[in-house]
């Protein structure tokens, strides 16, 4: 598999991999401070720009809906208290913070305020969802009473996310920073 360096002003740096067993799928994905695409070697460098720019921008995409902004966090955690806690929780404010290195979320009922780590952010969209389950439950019972806990579980992926919560968790404690740069960010498709 040959690799070419590109890259183009005020774009990240790309890596093209090209692949002799790779016919029909092109992918990419971060490694640091850069984004690998793979593609077939049989493609131009026509076809190669082409599917470079194309997944560039789904993984941009992609990367987005795993980051949302504070406004996008308050519109999902109105959506998720409808969908699950029958719209009983209402919160004045949803936004990330940087100062929560135990957590991954807190709440303030009497505020009803929810702040979620920025630890979170890059996760996938299910667990950063169960956290703001999580938050919002607190704002119908504040503690984590077994009413609180059949608020929770209601979402359907509670006990999966936990899991992946409890598996960075320990990872960090093991000295494993965060979430390996390409998990959930990758992209693929086959080629049109």
């Amino acid at each position: 598999m040959a690799a070419t360096p590109r890259t183009v002003p005020d774009e990240p740096l790309v890596e093209v991999r090209r692949s002799r067993k790779r016919r029909r799928t092109v992918a990419a994905y971060r490694d640091d401070d850069k984004v690998v695409v793979l593609v077939p070697a049989r493609f131009t460098r026509a076809e190669e720009r082409e599917w470079v720019a194309t997944m560039l921008a789904r993984l941009e995409k992609s990367e987005r809906r795993r980051r949302p902004t504070d406004s996008g966090l308050q519109r999902r955690a109105s959506e998720l208290s409808e969908r699950y806690l029958e719209g009983r929780a209402a919160p004045r404010t949803v936004r990330w913070v940087e100062n929560q290195h135990s957590r991954w979320g807190s709440c303030t009922p009497a505020d009803r305020s929810i702040r979620l780590s920025t630890r979170l952010q890059g996760m996938p969209a299910w667990v950063i969802d169960y956290v703001l389950v999580h938050e919002l439950a607190h704002l119908i019972e504040t503690g984590h009473t077994p009413e609180f806990w059949s608020w929770v579980d209601r979402y359907p992926k509670a006990e999966r996310a936990k899991g992946f919560l409890e598996g960075v968790a320990a990872a960090s404690q093991l000295g494993v920073d965060g979430v390996p740069p390409d998990f959930g960010g990758a992209a693929q498709v086959d080629e049109a």
